[in-house]
């Protein structure tokens, strides 16, 4: 079965693996499309990850000397959508036919633990594409929940790739009236589509002086670039006591963060929002399951239009072009997705 493979930093191929065996509780996907998180893939690609020069201690919660993971790396990926060709016969739901969104890597084929996509069936008449979105939908609600957003809040939103425009969305849907900050023409205008009140072109100036001149500064911005600068002019942009939830993934030393600022001394709350566990205070009535599911029922009833984030679907066997484009250039791509079935 086909997989795609980080072979080293910049190189990609697509490798041959074993079927996996059906064993109890489980079924079988066939693969049809695989969604790409560019952010976080893009830290893989460019050997840039945390994980391949330090140790995660599970226990601990520590990075510590050693090393997590190392080349090559196969299967990244958590956005799959597939069809359910074999179920163990211990396995009822989801049944055999259905069409499944989960969590099984960039392959052509998974043996998933059937509990793992109980819930996950995708409806009737439902684009297969938007199953795709779920994850970095759910990645995007728990930064929104993080913010703890009231009615009437004045948001920032910096960073509108996949997640930022979503995380734009799902605040508006909360009640809130979002500016959205980005430096490419396509995505502001398509922020405006998602609900943002205004736009703003970082090339053109400072969010900060631009949020003052209309209020007293953000109640709350929720930061997506994944860039240093983009989360010091996020400290910048709220008022005093605001809170910042930074959910992008910042890579490498903290140049351009200079905390002796505006977040010393305008008493600024930084909280991190990491789709490995929700907001602490929601912690006992919300988790990521639920996160995910949330966001597919409001893609199912129309409320986020998930579909329009799609920008690219290419064969599975071009993954290598696929990520030479998103590394050189990102701003020509939205959401890229492999099509697996295109490519058998």
């Amino acid at each position: 079965m086909r997989v795609i493979t980080f072979e080293e930093p910049g190189q990609v191929r697509v490798d041959l693996e074993p079927p996996a065996d059906l064993v109890p509780g489980s079924v079988r996907v066939r693969t049809i499309y695989s969604g790409v998180s560019a952010g976080t893939e893009l830290t893989a690609y460019r050997g840039t990850n945390p994980y391949l020069s330090r140790k995660w201690d599970t226990e601990r919660r520590l990075f510590v000397d050693g090393q997590t993971h190392a080349y090559p790396l196969s299967g990244w990926g958590y956005q799959e959508v597939g069809e359910v060709v074999e179920a163990a016969p211990d396995v009822a739901d989801p049944p055999v036919g259905s069409l499944v969104w989960g969590i099984w890597g960039h392959r052509a084929e998974a043996v998933v633990p059937a509990g793992k996509l109980v819930g996950h069936v995708l409806p009737p008449g439902a684009d297969p594409l938007s199953g795709v979105l779920a994850r970095v939908g759910a990645i995007a609600l728990n930064a929104v929940h993080a913010a703890d957003v009231h009615l009437g809040d004045q948001l920032a939103i910096f960073g509108q790739g996949v997640i930022g425009l979503l995380a734009t969305r799902l605040a508006v849907l909360s009640g809130a009236r979002v500016v959205a900050a980005d430096a490419i023409a396509d995505r502001l205008e398509l922020a405006r589509t998602f609900g943002a009140a205004e736009t703003f072109d970082v090339t053109s100036g400072s969010v900060a002086e631009f949020m003052r001149k209309r209020v007293v500064g953000a109640d709350t911005v929720i930061e997506l670039s994944g860039t240093h600068q983009g989360l010091h002019e996020a400290i910048r942009t709220v008022r005093k006591g605001g809170r910042v939830v930074a959910a992008g993934f910042y890579q490498g030393d903290g140049m351009g963060l200079r905390l002796g600022e505006e977040f010393h001394h305008n008493q600024v709350q930084l909280v991190s929002s990491q789709i490995g566990g929700v907001a602490s205070w929601l912690a006992h009535r919300w988790d990521v399951e639920r996160l995910q599911r949330t966001f597919m029922e409001l893609v199912h009833r129309g409320e986020v239009e998930a579909r329009d984030l799609v920008t690219h679907v290419v064969p599975a066997e071009r993954a290598a072009e696929a990520y030479d484009l998103l590394d050189k250039h990102p701003s020509e791509v939205l959401q890229l997705v492999f099509d697996f079935e295109e490519s058998q």
